[in-house]
């Protein structure tokens, strides 16, 4: 397969806007662009599959730049629902450095910032140079604008459109950056790139868009329990995400493989007979975690994350150090309750049982756990000078359930 078919192949491609595109990515070498605004510090999950689109395009022989809108952040792309808060000139700086860093280190690509071109336009040139070439009412059917109007949607919010097609027309006229890569929630703003273009410049732009990876109900894909999966491992540790991936509904994870992974359409079938034949081995879900934890932060944090799964599957945790225990805890919410309670009462005020008769029944048949070890005693003390790591310990109940108590 060529790089299109397998972008097909893979359910990659959206929306199109020329069928030249298949001619440009099998047998040219193209610049294209991907944005992303600095509206935190670090890039997420629902990130990543644009961002491998790009770095299966880069081995393909063409050209990647990731623009990160310090400019554009500070207006706020259009959300469906309400406008976006604003983020401080600071905040956004921030954002764009650590953005930057992280790109540059997890996939190579050259980062631009769209604020060094847009800082100096006045209002005035704004409106002639740019704004004359938009129709409102072509503006007013973009499918994002549209959603807004009953509502209603600022002038700030509503210009973001033309401020993402003056990026894309200056690319092109300083970087010959003919085509632009990015998520379907952005057709409408990069159609009026394309526009702009043409129209200013006499040119034709090209651009694609991939579906939005999202769950089996149709939520967007990558958080867990309402927290974001963050691509940064100082803020979802590997074992996190590793989990996370682990979790994958059946319906999902082929898909997934085929968005989020580089493993072959042969390698991917093969999976996918396993989910049908033998889906209770997890097979492919495990390797997608691990493809992706080995891509995002390389072979040492995936054994890690498959040591501290292990450790956790077996309930062996005292085989793990504090490091692994750090990582394997950060996902719990910890249960506040009184210091040198004894077994029961601890059991009970942390809720992990209903009453203290449903706790001494599941203590005396060997089902609760303190910190790996297993407890038969109603009257053992949970002390804080106990604790296992970071004045935390770990119940277990049952064979997978945990909690995670502080004094």
């Amino acid at each position: 397969m060529n790089i299109y078919e397998d972008l097909v192949w893979r359910g990659l491609i959206k929306d199109s806007s020329s069928p030249k595109i298949e001619e440009l990515l099998t047998k040219e070498k193209v610049t294209f662009y991907i944005g992303t605004d600095p509206t935190g510090d670090s890039l997420h999950i629902g990130h990543y599959s644009s961002f491998l689109i790009s770095k299966r395009l880069k081995q393909a022989g063409h050209n990647p730049i990731l623009l990160v809108g310090g400019g554009t952040g500070l207006i706020g792309d259009p959300r469906p629902s309400a406008e976006r808060a604003m983020i401080s000139k600071e905040e956004v700086l921030h954002n764009f450095n650590c953005l930057k860093k992280q790109a540059e280190d997890i996939f190579g690509f050259e980062v631009v910032n769209n604020y060094d071109w847009i800082k100096d336009i006045n209002v005035l040139d704004f409106l002639r140079d740019y704004g004359k070439y938009f129709n409102v009412n072509y503006m007013l059917n973009k499918d994002i604008v549209a959603r807004r109007l009953d509502e209603g949607i600022t002038y700030t919010e509503f210009s973001y459109m033309i401020l993402q097609a003056l990026d894309f027309m200056y690319l092109y006229e300083t970087r010959n950056c003919i085509m632009q890569v990015a998520g379907q929630d952005q057709w409408g703003n990069i159609t009026a790139g394309i526009e702009l273009i043409r129209k200013k410049l006499g040119k034709e732009a090209y651009a694609f868009t991939m579906p939005l990876v999202t769950k089996a109900d149709g939520t967007k894909f990558g958080k867990s329990e309402g927290k974001a999966i963050w691509l940064d491992k100082n803020k979802t540790s590997s074992y996190e995400l590793y989990q996370f991936l682990l979790n994958s509904e059946d319906s999902k994870v082929i898909d997934y493989l085929k968005t989020l992974t580089f493993l072959s359409r042969e390698e991917i079938e093969d999976l996918e007979e396993k989910v049908k034949t033998q889906p209770h081995l997890r097979e492919a879900q495990k390797a997608l975690a691990k493809a992706v934890v080995i891509d995002l932060h390389g072979e040492e944090e995936y054994n890690k994350a498959l040591k501290i799964t292990n450790a956790f599957f077996k309930g062996n945790i005292k085989d793990l150090n504090s490091d692994e225990l750090e990582d394997a805890l950060k996902g719990f919410e910890s249960i506040q309750i009184e210091d040198n309670l004894n077994l029961v009462d601890a059991v009970v005020q942390a809720k992990i049982a209903s009453s203290k008769r449903e706790a001494r029944e599941w203590i005396k048949q060997g089902s609760i756990s303190v910190n790996g070890e297993k407890v038969t005693d109603g009257e053992f003390i949970v002390s804080s000078e106990h604790a296992i790591t970071s004045n935390k310990t770990v119940v277990k109940r049952g064979k997978k359930n945990y909690y995670v108590i502080t004094q």
